[in-house]
Order: structure tokens, then C-alpha cells, then sequence
């Protein structure tokens, strides 16, 4: 008997060659995907590291702040003091060192600019203990770092409590879009025309 010559369909030998092409494709498109995010991964890692450098230049930390209630501020702001006339080359290493004596000290946070970072010229001081507050008004009026310091009780903020005489915005009415500020000579609370003016006074446009 002859022998059975097996035959094969050049279509299928087309098929799996083309199937192979296409795993390969897919295994080389996974691979370069996989190390583009390795790259990414690394460059966010040093945009971060450099981030935290130029924070700690700054004097800025990266922690969040934990959320707190009214009276858990409000006891915090009773073991803290608010120290003003602060030389702009301090460190809130020195200032703690200066206030030392008066008790253990949490945290020292030298008020800073938000846009360019420099230093505003005052510091809060969190002590341990309300007892430490008192100890610290000992050095109002002190010297540190050539400067005459001021030392005070910090103050709890309220929402929508104003601690100024000022006149809220709007509170006397409101004007058209250009208009001057307390309308022509007008005063700005009893609405009556100030002394020696010469000119027009039935005009009244605060903003």
C-alpha cells in the first residue's frame, strides 16, 4: 500500500501564523505599557521626594491636619500662645528653645505666606499645659534674636464673630457698579453731609 501523504491547508498554516504575529504584538504591547508605568511610578517618586526637600527648606510639612471639633480647638488655642514681632530668619527650633523653660512644648508653627512662602513675621506656640501659657507671658516685651517679641494668650476663632469696629461690606445697602463709596460727602454711618463739602449731598452709594 502506498503511503498517506498528509496533507495541509495553507489557510490554517496562514491562520496560526497570524495568530502567532498577533501574541507576540499583544506580549510586546504589554511589556512596554508595564515599563512606561515603572517610569511613571519612579518620576512621581522623585517629584515627591523633591517636593518634601523644598517643603522642608521652606519650613512648610506635608501632614495632613486632623479635623477636630469646636471644643477640641478651643482647648488646643488654651495651651497656645500667639508670639508676634518674630525675626523673618528664625526657626521654630530656636523659638522652642527660647520657650523652653515655661513647659513642654507640641508644636511651633511660624506663619507663613501661602504664594511665595516667606515668613510673616509671627509664631503660635502649643504647649502641653494651660499652666505653660502663663509661664510664657513672662517674656512679652523680651528680646529674641535682637527683636522685641510679643507674647499673648491666643484667641479662639468664631465663625461669623468680627472682633473690629468695622462696618460690614454691604450691611449699608448696596450701588450700582462704579459708583463711589458712601454715596457724594456722605458720611458712612449716619448718612449725613460732611463738613465744608460743596457740592451734591442727595446722592447715597455705599458699596
Amino acid at each position: 500500500m502506498a503511503d498517506k501523504v498528509l496533507e495541509i491547508d495553507p489557510k490554517l498554516e496562514n491562520d496560526e501564523t497570524k495568530s502567532k504575529e498577533m501574541k507576540n504584538t499583544e506580549t510586546k504591547e504589554i511589556d512596554a505599557i508595564t515599563a512606561h508605568s515603572k517610569e511613571i511610578e519612579e518620576e512621581t517618586k522623585k517629584l515627591e521626594q523633591l517636593q518634601s526637600h523644598i517643603n522642608k527648606l521652606m519650613g512648610f510639612t506635608s501632614e495632613l491636619k486632623p479635623i477636630r471639633t469646636a471644643a477640641e480647638k478651643s482647648e488646643i488655642d488654651a495651651r497656645s500662645v500667639y508670639v508676634g514681632n518674630v525675626d523673618y530668619g528664625a526657626s521654630a527650633e530656636e523659638l522652642a528653645a527660647h520657650f523652653r523653660e515655661c513647659g513642654a512644648i507640641n508644636r511651633v508653627t511660624i506663619m507663613r505666606n501661602k504664594v511665595t512662602g516667606r515668613p510673616k513675621g509671627f509664631a503660635y506656640i502649643e504647649f502641653g499645659a494651660k499652666e505653660s501659657v502663663k509661664a510664657s507671658l513672662a517674656l512679652n516685651d523680651g528680646c529674641f534674636r535682637g527683636r522685641q517679641i510679643k507674647v499673648n494668650p491666643k484667641r479662639t476663632n468664631q465663625p461669623g464673630m468680627c472682633t473690629t469696629n468695622r462696618i460690614p461690606r454691604g450691611a449699608l445697602g448696596s450701588a450700582p457698579w462704579g459708583s463711589k463709596p458712601y454715596g457724594h460727602g456722605m458720611h458712612p454711618v449716619v448718612r449725613r453731609p460732611l463738613r465744608g463739602f460743596q457740592g451734591r449731598t442727595n446722592s447715597y452709594a455705599p458699596y
